[in-house]
């Protein structure tokens, strides 16, 4: 006949204690407080009667989480949330977890992350900006293994799936709207002009197209921020610092202008107010104009004159792509996966409010 097993129940008779202390006591789990004696008592008991603790039953291994990372490289940006809103939206419609990697433009933070990459076993990656070019060839070795999407500037030769922004169009975008409203004379305010960010460079490059298309390219004054800029991490008002300490300075060498560009609507804030400071009128004096139309935008004193280019769409396409590719990895055609590169882009489109006007005489 088989021996019966002992219990936890059959040590607490023995001890003369509740099984509820048997249990805590054999787990170790003193929620309340044993003598030293009942713990010796119970322990030794256990002994002589050959109990056994159960065994724990082996979870079996849970689903692999559906998780997508995002690289970005600085969310003190309107911008780049309003990237992770259409990124979030989507994903989570589609079941996914995000994990955002906040770089702050800096190669080592960049590096760490990408190397993490195995370990997270991520369904896919999206860049929200263009990777260094440094890391392009270990970007493209991932891509290879799982989905890799990059919201970039177009033109720019990678072997990967792509949300393309056009900067250069933005840029002339701006620049015709202010030489049709008569302004000749005109400041551009930007972040470093690195090649690191070459999307910034390809912004001010189309703006000075235009005006160069008219004859007029030397009348444009260009002031970008140090490049030191870009070597600390980035506070929730760098870009506003940006356009409101270069605006001072452009006004304090006295130079006319009839209009001030900011590369983007952060700088453009922080240009409005160095101008309230200084008593400028806007747009009577002098007209501002931003690009991304970020919420902000439409909030501020004076609704700024912006570039829509549809930013929250870009995120919700660029993990679309991902679903398609996870799709189409797990069907086979005539035995093969099939390959494909996506590209997409949008037009921009101006926004006109209240802070661009006619040049003043």
């Amino acid at each position: 006949m088989r021996k019966k097993k002992t219990t936890s129940t059959d040590i607490a008779k023995a001890a003369g204690v509740s099984q509820s202390a048997v249990s805590m006591i054999l787990n170790k789990k003193y929620n309340v407080s044993f003598s030293k004696e009942t713990v010796e008592k119970v322990e030794q008991i256990a002994k002589e009667l050959g109990y056994q603790p159960p065994k724990r039953k082996i979870r079996k291994e849970s689903r692999r989480e559906k998780l997508l990372v995002v690289f970005c490289s600085n969310l003190t940006n309107p911008y780049y949330v309003m990237l992770l809103q259409g990124i979030e939206t989507r994903a989570k419609e589609a079941g996914f977890g995000l994990f955002v990697c906040n770089t702050q433009r800096s190669l080592k933070m960049e590096e760490r992350y990408l190397r993490m990459m195995p370990e997270l076993s991520p369904l896919g990656i999206i860049y929200t900006c263009n990777p260094s070019r440094c890391y392009m060839e270990m970007i493209e070795e991932l891509a290879k293994q799982i989905p890799i999407v990059v919201v970039n500037n177009q033109n720019e030769q990678m072997s990967v799936d792509a949300v393309e922004i056009d900067n250069s169009k933005l840029g002339r975008l701006m620049a015709s709207h202010l030489l049709e409203l008569g302004h000749r004379d005109v400041a551009y305010i930007a972040p470093p002009l690195t090649i690191r960010q070459k999307q910034r460079s390809k912004r001010v490059e189309g703006f000075l197209k235009e005006f160069d298309r008219w004859g007029l390219k030397e009348r444009v004054i260009i002031k970008a921020a140090d490049e030191a800029y870009d070597m600390n991490v980035a506070n929730i008002d760098s870009e506003y610092k940006i356009g409101y300490d270069l605006t001072k300075e452009l006004l304090a060498e006295k130079r006319r202008v009839t209009a001030i560009v900011g590369l983007n609507d952060m700088i453009a804030f922080g240009i409005l107010d160095a101008l309230h400071e200084e008593k400028y009128k806007v747009p009577g004096d002098i007209s501002v104009m931003g690009c991304d139309n970020t919420l902000f935008a439409r909030m501020h004193k004076l609704a700024l004159t912006t570039v829509e280019h549809f930013v929250v769409f870009k995120g919700r396409d660029a993990c679309d792509i991902i679903m398609k590719k996870i799709d189409s990895g797990q069907m086979k055609y005539s035995g093969m996966e099939p390959v494909s590169i996506y590209h997409v882009e949008y037009e921009p489109r101006l926004i006109i409010r209240s802070t661009t006007s006619y040049a003043k005489k």
